[in-house]
């Protein structure tokens, strides 16, 4: 079993922990909401050792080119300013949170929390070279988030006790193979301290 010890250098990444994304939301993921007090640990830990937090949120207009009556394949969700794009109520964010909103231009999607935002100079301006990423879902969002962190030189490991995918049969599984075998590493609240 590996181990990770939280060091100079590590940021926890949440993406996209929005409520139109867990139970009762618009795009809801089912088990969303079972990821909170599992991120609520990972949060404390990573802000006890003087880490980063850095948390992504869809923020889309009413107008979004993902949404279905644009053409796009999702049901209207999480637009800015609304209940629905708002943090889970449970999750513990610190006040010094890092958050990027993402894919907030009418014709421009966006599933990576790197896309648009500017997050990997960012990131590497402060000195961070290995984060640490959940959140939903692992098939969509997650995904393409690990692939751009890998993308821009960050070690990176999923913590695959809290992310749950829109598919979790086929695609949820389909989606950790491909990060791991892109070269990220996968981690439990058992062996991140």
């Amino acid at each position: 079993m590996l181990r990770f010890t939280i060091a100079a250098g590590d940021a926890l990444l949440l993406v996209d922990v929005q409520n139109d994304f867990l139970p009762g939301g618009a795009l809801a993921v089912a088990g969303g909401d079972e990821i909170i007090p599992v991120l609520n640990q990972y949060i404390r830990r990573f802000t006890e050792k003087g880490r980063p937090v850095i948390a992504s949120a869809d923020w889309h207009p009413p107008d979004h080119c993902s949404f279905v009556a644009q053409g796009g394949p999702w049901p209207p969700h999480c637009i800015a300013g609304s209940a629905g794009a708002g943090f889970a109520a449970g999750l513990a964010l610190p006040p010094t949170a890092l958050v990027e909103h993402k894919a907030a231009q009418s014709g421009l999607d966006a599933y990576s929390a790197f896309a648009g935002t500017g997050l990997g100079p960012k990131l590497q301006a402060e000195g961070i070279s290995r984060v640490f990423v959940g959140g939903l879902a692992t098939d969509y969002c997650v995904l393409n988030t690990v692939r751009d962190a890998l993308s821009h030189g960050f070690a990176t490991v999923l913590l695959v006790d809290a992310v749950r995918a829109v598919d979790p049969s086929v695609q949820g599984p389909a989606a950790i193979r491909e990060m791991t075998g892109l070269g990220a590493l996968s981690a439990t609240l058992a062996e991140v301290d």
